[in-house]
């Protein structure tokens, strides 16, 4: 791994819930500008690895790095001042977004994405509202500031989703299966904007069973199965797998769409 160049470096990540093993020594790393996809089974710890990466959930073990903002899990400072910081300072450098929105239902579509900014990062409440109308153009969804959650499709609030974590600047954005609460019919629209973020050159870990449209984007495709990184490499793991436990997946997800 190159720390000059990878904005992304994870390093010997493990991760219990229990006596039950999840994650067993994962690592990876990625360069800014690139698109990486996690995929695999159910339970085989994909979306641990992505909450990992913003601290949702703790790893046991393991070093995850974003820019210059590290923690070794393994060795967390004793102070728990410092500890926080430390979290708090690696936690800040991405944007998440999750699979069912996780909006404010009490508040307009322009206040769930300047919340974050004005609230947590302490920027002018004019500034964060240019901003957060400048997203909302990007998502199509320019005109929809004043409405509420509950007025907006399935399509609709995940765009608000991705607007929110694009206000935040961060230097990743970590996108948890994003289109698997949504009806078909709103998967296209969501993914459009995705597809638009990676052409204009965001940082991107997804987890996503959408294969198709993971080969239009992925430049780094890691598939994970009981908690390691079974096979890596670019798209061609999608079209030209390696791995039986691959294919077969593959097989299963495709066949089913």
């Amino acid at each position: 791994m190159s720390a000059a160049r990878d904005l992304i470096e994870v390093s010997g990540l493990r991760k219990s819930f229990g006596d039950t093993p999840v994650l067993k020594d994962v690592g990876f790393s990625a360069a800014p500008g690139t698109c990486t996809v996690l995929l695999g089974p159910s339970g085989s710890g994909k979306t641990t690895v992505l909450r990992s990466l913003n601290v949702l959930e703790t790893p046991d073990a393991g070093l995850v790095r974003i820019g210059d903002a590290s923690v070794d899990f393994g060795e967390l400072p004793r102070d728990k001042g410092a500890r926080r910081r430390a979290v708090t300072d690696l936690r800040s450098r991405s944007g998440m977004v999750f699979q069912s929105h996780h909006l404010f239902p009490h508040k307009t579509v322009l206040g769930n994405v300047i919340e974050g900014p004005v609230q947590v990062q302490g920027r002018p409440p004019a500034e964060a509202e240019v901003e957060a109308r400048r997203l909302l153009d990007q998502v199509g969804l320019g005109g929809r500031e004043a409405a509420y959650p509950s007025e907006l499709s399935g399509g609709q609030q995940q765009r608000v989703g991705i607007a929110r974590a694009l206000a935040l600047e961060p230097d990743v954005v970590l996108l948890d299966e994003p289109t698997s609460a949504l009806d078909p019919e709103l998967v296209g629209e969501v993914l459009a904007v995705i597809r638009d973020l990676s052409e204009q050159g965001w940082t991107m870990v997804i987890v996503t069973h959408e294969v198709r449209f993971a080969r239009d984007v992925a430049d780094q495709v890691l598939f994970l199965h009981d908690g390691v990184v079974a096979e890596r490499g670019g798209a061609e793991v999608l079209t030209d797998p390696r791995e039986e436990r691959t294919q077969q997946f593959l097989r299963r997800v495709l066949e089913a769409r």
